[in-house]
């Protein structure tokens, strides 16, 4: 049967690198669910995890769990594993050769595996795809096959190249854009609606405007209105409608919107659920300047103008600046 490799991370920046390379082992911590010898199957430590960390969220919970299982169970002598040292940017690779145990003496994590060291590997050497492998934020997770054999092949000694057209450092960073995106729509649509409001209010502000958010009840289709001077007096007076649904917006609300606007406005329909077709293009035809914003457009708003939200805007989406080498 195939061997599987598995990454183990040498705890928080690798300062157990060195305690793991002289003991000759790997080890995890979770030290408050103490000894797994005891445990058969990944719903024993889920169930046990739940208990000692009461506090901790579902999503963490089975997260925490799906690890120590992976280390517990998952893992089999003759596996390969690697683990890295981020001071000296080295690889340490070897072989597991025992079984689990429950060890509270050797290092402050007590439960480790026996690994036999075959030697070490320098990060410059390895190609753009099996760095972006190693990336993972996870402390355990398996290799796929082929980063596995390029870490084989740099051990043996044997020369790796990049891959041609393969996966470059600008598509990596390309990617985790489109991620990062994604992420932002998903935590926009688990706002609540008074909260949607806020938010357009919050961008509308960071690009220099005053706003004015109706209170609930009947707004006759104006959520917010926004000018330079917060009283609508000196222009553009924009007058926002905001629609936090599932359902796209048909022709009809569209509509009933700009019909509401007057000469000297200007309108914004946001939808999270989006504009069929013909919304879009009763928006196009309007006499009254009007442009549409989907949860797609709303996020690219988000990104553009988060250096000059408010604190209050801040806190309804939470987000950090991630810095990429050019």
């Amino acid at each position: 049967m195939e061997k599987s490799m598995w990454m183990v991370r040498a705890g928080e920046a690798g300062y157990l690198f060195q305690e793991f390379k002289q003991h000759k082992i790997i080890a995890i911590g979770w030290n408050q669910i103490g000894d797994l010898t005891r445990l058969s199957n990944h719903t024993g430590i889920k169930e046990l995890a739940k208990e000692v960390y009461p506090e901790e969220k579902e999503g963490s919970i089975s997260m925490s769990a799906s690890q120590i299982s992976k280390f517990r169970f998952d893992f089999q002598i003759g596996d390969s594993v690697i683990t890295y040292n981020p001071q000296e940017r080295k690889y340490l690779v070897g072989e597991i050769i025992g079984e689990y145990e429950y060890n509270k003496k050797l290092i402050e994590y007590p439960n480790i595996r026996k690994v036999k060291w075959l030697g070490e590997i320098e990060r410059d050497k390895l190609t753009t795809p099996t760095k972006n492998t190693l990336g993972a934020i996870s402390t355990i997770f398996e290799l796929s096959e082929e980063a596995k054999n390029e870490i084989i092949n740099l051990l043996e000694g044997k020369e790796v190249s990049e891959p041609s057209p393969g996966e470059t450092v600008d598509q990596i960073k390309e990617g985790i854009i489109q991620r990062a995106h994604e992420f932002i729509k998903d935590k926009v649509s688990k706002l609540d609606w008074i909260d949607m409001q806020r938010l357009v209010a919050g961008i509308l502000r960071s690009m220099g405007y005053k706003t004015r958010i109706s209170p609930a009840g009947p707004d006759r289709g104006r959520d917010i209105e926004a000018s330079p001077d917060g009283l609508g007096l000196v222009d553009p007076r924009i007058v926002v409608q905001v629609k936090h649904r599932k359902g796209q917006m048909k022709r009809g609300e569209i509509t009933s919107f700009s019909g509401g606007l007057r000469p000297g406005h200007k309108g914004i329909y946001v939808s999270t659920g989006g504009f069929t077709k013909d919304a879009k293009y009763e928006a196009e035809r309007s006499n009254i300047p009007l442009t549409l914003v989907d949860l797609d457009g709303l996020a690219k708003l988000i990104i553009q103008y988060y250096d000059s939200f408010d604190a209050e805007t801040k806190t309804l989406i939470p987000l950090t600046k991630i810095y990429w080498p050019e």
